[in-house]
């Protein structure tokens, strides 16, 4: 479905956005085995038959690391930033006509600006919105689209009817269309925008999609030819934002048009955010080694720093720093327990842990394995750690429902591992609906809205904050799960793992593998529709609503390339991480 582009930034050599950090200097090397019949459980005395696993240790050396000193943290780029950030401002209020604006804001957004002009955009499209029947007459298709995307992508209500004028009788878009190929790019981006039962343009992605793929073939010269690539790749909407900027970045410095001011702005503010994350990442590692848990337990996925991009992809502004932290740590605590789960324990430990989990008594562990005790611990003091942090910060005692969602998780993973252990394949029905639980998705999103800035804590929704109750976190946790199917499924059929979602519509239907990964496919692409739709009407601020496209973008991120890059720790992920995190943009001065 997705290819994975590596970015190319102009004006500095890729090899210096490729270059590894020194080799990690672990007290191991190679890969964690745990051999079937070798492994035992200390406090028992026996031998104990587990399944066989070869995780590669972490890719990160976090001594370098910790070592980094960014420069773009100086006070002197602050007030460089802040004096662009006042110019770029006025460029955009003093942009008059409609089009201009639009094609302002885009880029601003794409550039990974749009977070310093919240209020302008806003105010911009509002007044757009409120002036949108001018645009159902209009020609202008790439005008049309854009408007369409923008005012969604901000939760402005627009129909699909603005885009009637483009079809013929029949209800399709007219073929003619085709030779605009920056309006049918448009519309092609818009595409992914509509929401549920929007019938009347559900052919626009497949022929906006088979227009680009031709004009790529026929055109291999063409200036839009990378940005046509790009978006046939993983579509706009789909894509985490600073994997985005970061492209975005080095294609418009190649625009003959392009704004040297905005560009400047856009790298140096690009720098200053890594900086940020530097440290953010920085702490995440402090915390890990605090922890103890990689010298504890060595049956799991150590991957401090490919964690804490889940949380930079839940939100990447500035004030969200204690947000990404936190998710980061949660991801570690996931991946813990969830390869306990799937390849280390054996069944009858696993009733143990998961009854231990719901009971949640930290004095009735007596009958545990000392590995099962140290996990419980982990989990049981990272929700302590949450909860007391939420009641000192924001005054709402939260801790019943880290402590829910927790058990709910390890719920869903016994059901998995009885799976596993008895044999059954189940429905791809029954799958999906412990899948949905399974992937942890339900618990991010509570971590994601206890540490939003200025977000009000409400009973309310810390009840809705449940697959079971809420369709936008069951849509979301969904989307997650067909996506990291889609991603590990080649892995976890060698693994002989619960089957994923591919192999059990084959089981249910027949089909081919490759028809069963269409299959899935669509569906991703449908429950993106009704997340589009659940995003429109949730009653949840708009800062956490767009978790649950997050969500699916960062899973897009690790999962594109339809492998298990989080898992198998690729070097072409790793170069992703470098740009996101790492290699700042070279030459940025200050004037």
């Amino acid at each position: 479905m997705m290819a994975l582009l590596i970015p190319q930034v102009a004006s500095f050599p890729y090899a210096s956005l490729t270059k590894k950090l020194p080799p990690n200097k672990t007290s191991f090397s190679g890969t964690i085995q745990c051999k079937a019949s070798s492994a035992s459980v200390s406090d028992q005395n026996q031998q104990v038959s587990r399944q066989s696993v070869n995780f590669k240790p972490d890719f990160w050396n976090h001594d370098y690391i910790q070592s980094l000193d960014n420069q773009y943290k100086d006070q002197a780029y602050e007030e460089e930033n802040r004096k662009l950030r006042s110019e770029v401002r006025k460029m955009l209020l003093e942009t008059a006509n409609t089009l201009d604006q639009l094609e302002f804001i885009d880029t601003l957004q794409r550039l990974g600006l749009g977070h310093h002009f919240k209020e302008e955009i806003n105010k911009i499209l509002g007044n757009i919105c409120n002036n949108v029947d001018k645009f159902k007459s209009k020609q202008n298709l790439r005008a049309v689209a854009l408007v369409f995307r923008l005012l969604r992508q901000h939760g402005y209500e627009i129909s699909t009817d603005v885009f009637d004028s483009f079809k013929n009788e029949e209800g399709d878009f007219e073929t003619s269309l085709s030779e605009d190929i920056r309006g049918i790019l448009s519309l092609y981006e818009a595409s992914f925008l509509l929401m549920e039962d929007e019938n009347n343009l559900d052919k626009a992605k497949d022929f906006t999609s088979k227009s680009l793929e031709d004009f790529v073939s026929k055109n291999p010269t063409h200036e839009l030819k990378s940005q046509v690539k790009h978006a046939l790749e993983v579509p706009l909407h789909w894509r985490l934002p600073r994997w985005e900027a970061r492209w975005f970045i080095g294609e418009y410095e190649r625009i003959p048009n392009m704004n040297p001011t905005l560009l400047h702005l856009a790298k140096l503010d690009y720098n200053m955010l890594q900086a940020m994350y530097q440290e953010e990442v920085k702490s995440n590692i402090r915390w890990w080694e605090r922890s103890g848990l990689e010298k504890k337990v060595k049956f799991f996925r150590c991957r401090v720093v490919d964690n804490y991009v889940w949380g930079l992809g839940m939100q990447d502004g500035p004030e969200y720093g204690k947000l990404r932290k936190v998710i980061g740590n949660f991801c570690a605590m996931i991946a813990l327990t969830d390869d306990m789960y799937d390849v280390y324990g054996t069944l009858q430990e696993l009733e143990l842990f998961t009854e231990a989990i719901i009971r949640w008594d930290a004095n009735d562990l007596d009958n545990l394995p000392d590995y099962m005790k140290v996990v419980f611990f982990a989990i049981y003091n990272f929700a302590d750690e949450v909860a007391s942090e939420v009641l000192k910060e924001k005054g709402q005692n939260v801790h019943s429902y880290l402590k829910k969602g927790w058990q709910d998780l390890c719920r869903a993973y016994i059901v998995e591992a009885r799976w596993y252990h008895g044999g059954k394949t189940p429905s791809l029905k029954e799958y999906l609906e412990n899948g949905s639980i399974s992937i942890g998705a339900h618990i991010s999103h509570l971590h994601a809205y206890l540490y939003l800035p200025d977000n009000a804590i409400r009973k309310m929704d810390l009840d809705s904050l449940d697959p079971s109750r809420s369709n936008l976190i069951y849509s979301s946790s969904l989307n997650a799960r067909l996506l990291n199917d889609l991603g590990s499924f080649k892995r976890e059929k060698k693994t002989g793992d619960v089957p994923s979602a591919i192999q059990l519509y084959m089981n249910d239907s027949g089909a081919s593998e490759e028809e069963a990964i269409q299959h899935i496919k669509r569906l991703i692409y449908k429950t993106w529709q009704k997340i589009n739709q659940q995003v429109a009407t949730s009653s949840f601020s708009r800062d956490f609503n767009m978790s649950a496209w997050e969500i699916s973008r960062t899973s897009i991120f690790h999962y594109s390339k339809e492998d298990d890059s989080y898992t198998l720790q690729h070097s072409e992920f790793e170069d992703l991480v470098h740009l996101l995190i790492f290699d700042p943009i070279p030459n940025i001065t200050c004037s």
